[in-house]
């Protein structure tokens, strides 16, 4: 009985992979542009994010004051849950290797960073932790205006981009994004039973 469920499990995931490995082989090595070869790689780096959280930083403790002070710890606190959830508990469960590391796929991945994260590549921790912020913010700050869309793209952007450097396959991020979601929704909600709801009156 279990070596028939494990048989139809392959016939059902095997599809699947095939596309991921396609789709990452498109947005790799097909859909490429010099200009996003330069770009891509940059919005891995922390740094270039720094205005950003600056600006929360600021926004949330100009406006809310002390729950502002909460809400920002709730908010790092939603990051460090997504990310022990994928980092330790998924990673450590499912290892998976990166199409940087896939000796099948070496010479067909373009490496566009100078190293190859070692641990497992499912799911893509950023697109998680980047997913679970921005539904955080969304929905936490739903009353503070409409820049907070821009949080959507910018989080796309980051998952997009662990593919397109060669570090992430295509289902790895959209698991990441999955799991993030999932984190975020959970903590704002949280967020507002403790704090209730914060807005620019």
């Amino acid at each position: 009985m279990i070596f028939l469920l494990a048989r139809q499990l392959i016939t059902l995931v095997k599809p699947l992979l095939e596309f991921d490995h396609w789709l990452f082989g498109k947005i790799n090595r097909v859909w490429i542009n010099p200009v996003l070869d330069l770009m891509f790689p940059l919005f891995l780096q922390e740094e270039v994010w720094y205005p950003l959280y600056l600006f929360l930083l600021v926004f949330a403790l100009y406006n809310f004051r002390l729950k502002g002070g909460w809400w920002l710890a709730t908010l790092i606190m939603t990051v460090i849950i997504s990310d022990l959830c994928s980092s330790l508990l998924i990673k450590s469960l499912i290892h998976r290797f990166r199409p940087c590391q896939n000796p099948d796929m070496l010479d067909q991945v373009r490496l566009l960073l100078n190293y190859c994260p070692a641990h497992s590549s499912f799911p893509a921790s950023p697109a998680a932790n980047h997913f679970a912020a921005a539904w955080f913010i969304f929905i936490t700050l739903n009353q503070t205006g409409s820049w907070r869309w821009l949080l959507f793209p910018w989080a796309i952007l980051i998952g997009y981009t662990q593919v397109y450097v060669g570090v992430h396959y295509p289902l790895d991020v959209a698991a990441g994004v999955i799991l993030g979601t999932a984190m975020g929704l959970l903590m704002s909600r949280f967020f507002k039973m403790q704090f209730g709801t914060l807005s620019i009156k």
